[in-house]
């Protein structure tokens, strides 16, 4: 019997322990999420409308959902990424729109037949070394900001505590290799979001 429970107790072991570790992932998601300017209640909408875009474009055609990524800040709607088909940036554009909480749907989405895993790699770089370099300043509320690079045009969008500060994000952003462009969708503090 002693031998069973011990068995059975091995074969358990790695679900419990990713079971915690997903408990201790959401625990810090909620910890970051109320941390952030938007605080707990919008970040959950934020990701409640992130899901439902998702899932409709999983729904209409799984090229969307695998090409064109989304951001969701405040009931804002960045999307990003490169898809080869024009009708399909609409219909991402016009699913987003469908899902109720929408306030505004920013559309970024290049269409091209450009890219590979070099450009990937690289736009992945650019956007761990600008997370990097905000997330050390101290003058900057990194948790704030999301960042998406595409064919090295960095994305930004989120909440600046003021212009300064926003400045000093695209200033770093504009410093790093291989950057052609950036593009700020971030609202400052006392702005008022649209639709309000």
């Amino acid at each position: 019997m002693k031998r069973l429970l011990t068995l059975f107790f091995l074969l358990a072991l790695p679900s419990l322990l990713s079971a915690c570790a997903t408990a201790a992932g959401a625990g810090a998601t909620a910890g970051v999420a109320a941390s952030q300017e938007r605080g707990l209640g919008v970040a959950i909408d934020d990701s409640a409308t992130h899901a439902k875009i998702w899932r409709l474009w999983l729904d209409t055609d799984p090229h969307i959902f695998l090409e064109v990524g989304v951001d969701v800040h405040e009931g804002r709607v960045l999307l990003t990424g490169t898809i080869n088909s024009p009708q399909n940036r609409l219909d991402a554009v016009r699913l987003a729109w469908q899902v109720e909480g929408v306030r505004q749907v920013i559309d970024e989405i290049q269409v091209t037949d450009e890219g590979g895993v070099l450009d990937y790699s690289r736009d992945v770089w650019i956007t761990a070394q600008l997370r990097s370099k905000i997330t050390f300043d101290s003058e900057i509320l990194a948790i704030n900001y999301s960042i998406e690079t595409v064919n090295k045009v960095v994305y930004l969008m989120g909440v600046a505590q003021s212009e300064a500060e926003i400045d000093r994000v695209i200033r770093y952003a504009r410093n790093i290799d291989y950057v052609r462009k950036v593009v700020s969708h971030v609202r400052i503090k006392a702005e008022r979001l649209p639709g309000t």
